[in-house]
């Protein structure tokens, strides 16, 4: 497991958003995004600090529990504990941080969400990965950390995809996942594999911003309409793939975790 650290403080991170697809023909493009990064036990002590943010209520920009975790409603803590707990960890009340597209003007959509999960000797002892889908559907890949971490804090593990997502690419692939800790910059990268090869490569990269209301005022202005930008992309670039070649893949439905 890795070591005890000192813990960051909330953040927004100015940056991209990069995938490049290279089988059966390559095909890339980058948007401009920006994230939220917080520790979920002090989203409300975060709204306290700007009238531009909220949990749980309508604002400019907010972050709902709805919108992760069981889609209830329910706090988050307890969720993310049980699958740490299902994956042999146990966090012992540690804090937990999420990286997450927030919503702007009540709308959202997060193609991933991290949760960054602490024990409480603030060790890193897993991450959850939160996938969601264009059909409404979200799925979490657990990864339990256990080992001396590298020397420039590269954290790297692979799981089997079992969750679709887009429907060009078929369901027979394994991920690595290749991050760090947040910290002056963001680095999360996912690389896709074929029996055949590497199919994808997805970044999300970021130079940290401090949380306060000119921070998310500056977003706005440079980020305008985000959530839905992000789903006119990716039908935009579906659009593309399509009109390039790209091998339907039909979807079996799954029931949303």
């Amino acid at each position: 497991m890795t070591g005890a650290a000192s813990l960051p403080d909330a953040a927004i991170y100015y940056g991209h958003v990069m995938h490049c697809r290279l089988r059966p023909f390559r095909h890339r493009f980058v948007y401009r995004v920006f994230s939220l990064f917080a520790d979920i036990d002090a989203l409300d002590a975060l709204a306290a600090r700007t009238p531009f943010f909220s949990h749980n209520r309508l604002n400019l920009f907010s972050l709902m529990d709805r919108d992760h975790g069981l889609a209830d409603g329910s706090p988050l803590r307890p969720w993310v504990e049980a699958l740490s707990a299902d994956a042999g960890i146990n966090l012992g009340g540690g804090r937990i941080f999420m990286l997450c597209f927030p919503r702007m003007f009540g709308f959202v959509f997060n193609p991933l969400t991290v949760f960054f999960c602490f024990d409480d000797q603030a060790r890193l002892r897993s991450i959850i990965y939160e996938v969601r889908n264009t059909f409404g559907e979200k799925h979490p890949y657990v990864a339990a950390i256990d080992g001396v971490p590298s020397p420039d804090g590269l954290i790297t593990h692979q799981r089997d995809k079992n969750f679709y997502v887009s429907p060009f690419i078929d369901m027979n692939m394994i991920y690595t996942f290749r991050l760090r800790m947040p910290g002056e910059k963001l680095s999360v990268m996912i690389r896709e594999h074929a029996p055949e090869g590497e199919i994808l490569i997805a970044t999300l990269t970021g130079e940290k911003r401090p949380f306060n209301s000119r921070t998310l005022i500056k977003a706005l202005c440079l980020y305008p309409l985000m959530s839905l930008k992000i789903i006119v992309a990716i039908h935009f670039e579906a659009l593309r793939l399509w009109r390039k070649g790209a091998k339907f893949i039909a979807r079996t439905p799954t029931a949303a975790t």
